[in-house]
């Protein structure tokens, strides 16, 4: 069987650094808040170029923090609208409404996935605050254009860049973009922790100070509480895991563009839809996200032929029950995206006999 993502072989090449990082934490004997997550910030930040970077306890919390950092300093308030794509993962949408704003959802660019400028300006109005701009499967969106819209329109940018570690347009990465962004270090990520972690950078001092006095119970000083926080903190040990990976995260991006580069070479069947891109210093590839009109056959077959596949993802926000007062919404482009997608097995892993076996299978299935 070709895995899809093979986790424990990716950590595997890591084994004795993750081994010595840990240990270095349990001897430390400082397990929150410590040198770690220090030290794994300022790297991290210099990666993407940030002035700077809080550590959260997860992707989410990046997010919402953020929107909740802005909202404290007067620049959102409650019902203020906030663009976002309608395909996206449901915890974009999810960080706007535990704020208490409204969601905006735009249909995507239909080659990309991502947010499309001339769709974005279209969905503005008096009342739009923010553009949430999500780098979906590890693409960035098109930022020169976004940004000339929020110049344009005196809006706030998030990059949701949970799946674009180390994407970029122009040299400059994701990240950096926007007035914020928020990370997810989830293990399947491509900087993925051995838990769950997740941080914002950004390269305003203010809003940095905010989300991370929120982010611990609302306090800048201890004892001391300005807001009514939350306890969302980065973890020592964490810290300790993603300085090891953040090492190697270049040539593990290498790899996923190579595994892409052989896909797109390989592949040929007329009935699976390849992914566009921009160019090569544009995708990290955290996903590779073929489409088919009957993708649920695809899969069959696959599976049956020892290929592993995901969908991301099978039900769009505005038809979860979650959501239930928007079902009665129509977003054909969207529906028709989570109908039809399907991740073939991506990972820095992957050998030259697995990528040669999930293109030949993926060439010889036919509609039936």
């Amino acid at each position: 069987m070709v895995p899809f993502l093979d986790l424990k072989k990716v950590n595997s090449q890591y084994r004795d650094e993750l081994v010595a990082a840990a240990t270095r934490v349990i001897d430390s004997g400082w397990y929150i808040h410590g040198s770690e997550v220090k030290a794994f910030e300022e790297e991290f930040a210099n990666y993407c170029g940030s002035e700077h970077c809080i550590g959260v306890a997860n992707g989410l919390d990046a997010l919402t923090l953020t929107l909740r950092a802005w909202k404290e300093m007067g620049k959102l308030k409650d019902g203020d609208e906030i663009i976002v794509p309608a395909n996206t993962y449901i915890a974009s949408i999810l960080a706007i409404t535990e704020n208490q704003l409204k969601p905006v959802l735009v249909e995507p660019n239909e080659l990309t996935f991502n947010l499309c400028p001339e769709k974005t300006q279209a969905a503005i109005t008096p009342q739009t605050k923010a553009i949430l701009a999500v780098h979906l499967y590890g693409q960035i969106s098109p930022m020169p254009e976004l940004m000339e819209l929020a110049d344009k329109y005196d809006l706030l940018v998030l990059e949701d860049a949970a799946q674009a570690h180390g994407a970029s347009i122009d040299g400059r990465k994701a990240g950096v973009w926007g007035h914020a962004a928020g990370f997810s270090f989830y293990p399947g990520k491509n900087l993925g922790a051995l838990g769950d972690a997740g941080a914002v950078t950004t390269g305003d001092k203010e809003l940095a100070k905010t989300i991370r006095a929120l982010g611990n119970y609302g306090s800048h000083k201890k004892y001391e509480n300005l807001y009514q926080g939350v306890n969302s903190r980065l973890d020592e040990i964490q810290a300790a895991m993603l300085r090891v990976k953040l090492r190697h995260l270049d040539d593990e991006i290498e790899k996923r563009r190579n595994v892409a580069e052989y896909y797109l070479a390989h592949i040929n069947n007329p009935e699976v839809q390849l992914p566009a891109v921009a160019n090569r210093e544009s995708h990290v590839w955290h996903l590779f996200v073929v489409r088919s009109a009957k993708r649920d056959q695809l899969q069959k077959y696959l599976m049956e032929q020892g290929v592993q596949t995901l969908i991301h993802y099978p039900v769009p926000p505005h038809q979860q029950k979650a959501y239930h007062a928007w079902q009665s919404q129509h977003y054909p482009l969207t529906e028709s995206i989570h109908q039809t997608v399907l991740s073939l097995p991506m990972g820095p892993m992957l050998s030259a006999q697995e990528l040669d076996k999930v293109a030949k299978a993926s060439n010889n299935w036919q509609l039936t």
